[in-house]
């Protein structure tokens, strides 16, 4: 088990790979299933509230752990494909 220097447990150690895709000129974080995915690629993502399909391009990739999210992982969203 590992402490944080604060003194609670860091529950999770795990890494994501988190990617900024930007979306008709305004970017938007999204979760990766692969750690195999490149600034640059066109990805297929969720958008909006009914979750259609749109296309984007990956700004950056990032890999963190739950606690170091760019943002929170109960609003965060998996890409569809990478295409």
């Amino acid at each position: 088990m590992i402490h944080s220097l604060s003194g609670g447990v860091i529950r999770d150690n795990f890494k994501y790979t988190f990617v900024k895709v930007e979306i008709d000129g305004t970017p938007y974080w999204y979760l990766s299933p692969t750690s195999e995915i490149s600034v640059g690629d066109r990805v297929s993502v969720p958008f909006g509230k009914g979750d259609f399909p749109r296309e984007g391009i990956v700004l950056k990739v990032e890999e963190a752990d739950a606690q170091c999210a760019p943002v929170p992982m109960n609003r965060i969203r998996e890409i569809y494909q990478i295409l």
